[in-house]
């Protein structure tokens, strides 16, 4: 709730359903064996507790700039070999995306996967996933302030340490923008969600087709070494817990 340049973004109305009630909705649909919210202790986050009371999920709060203090909170009170991390400014986040991701983090056995290490998806589909005992080790050693607030930059610092995996889309469309930052991504995803049959089961394709590509080709920024590439969002198919 606490953004600077859209406050209350994961709140504000899109499609007819807050936003985080949205990105819920679409994260139910992934094969994970539960999904938490994890937001801040601080008063202006208790209507985040309360939607997501209301919606079933259950919710962990913590100190509003050590997240990843709050990610291992989460994982204390709801064990799991693995912790999927989908940020609420990510409303479009599609579950097949989410399950390949897994896939691949499995597949190599990593302790670290994303598909934005090397962003081909559009900006708005993130998805990370990381080992536990990752997780514990980067909450116990990272001391950057914004290694505490963002909860991985300290794997991409330390690709030596960290076993890390990527997935890649088809296609080089990591220049298009479906996040909520600030007034004029909301309305443009207002503008896209209502092309949509349905929002909650539409798939990032299925986005693409009524959004379309707006922007020219991103630089390729090249991966840290250590890293293992694996093409195509279906590659590793999907997996469950």
């Amino acid at each position: 709730m606490g953004s600077t340049r859209l406050p209350g973004k994961v709140l504000a109305d899109l499609g007819g359903r807050p936003v985080l009630g949205l990105v819920l909705a679409r994260l139910a649909r992934a094969h994970l064996d539960q999904v938490v919210v994890a937001t801040s202790d601080r008063p202006g986050d208790d209507a985040v507790a309360a939607l997501a009371a209301e919606a079933g999920v259950p919710v962990v709060r913590g100190p509003e700039h050590d997240v990843l203090g709050r990610f291992v909170l989460a994982v204390d009170r709801h064990p799991a070999d693995d912790v999927v991390r989908i940020t609420a400014d990510c409303p479009l986040v599609d579950p097949v995306v989410v399950d390949s991701t897994l896939g691949v983090h499995r597949r190599w056995d990593a302790d670290y996967t994303s598909n934005s290490l090397e962003r081909t998806f559009p900006d708005g589909l993130d998805v990370e996933v990381v080992r536990s005992e990752a997780l514990r080790a980067a909450a116990a050693d990272a001391v950057a302030g914004d290694e505490r607030e963002h909860v991985t930059p300290f794997f991409h610092r330390h690709p030596t340490r960290f076993r890390l995996a990527s997935l890649e889309a088809d296609e080089q469309l990591g220049h298009e923008r479906w996040t909520l930052d600030t007034a004029e991504d909301l309305a443009r995803l207002r503008a896209i969600v209502a092309l949509l049959d349905d929002p909650v089961t539409a798939g990032w394709h299925d986005v693409l087709a009524v959004a379309g590509v707006r922007a020219g080709p991103p630089r390729r920024l090249g991966a840290p070494p250590g890293l293992h590439f694996v093409n195509h969002p279906l590659a590793a198919g999907t997996a469950r817990h």
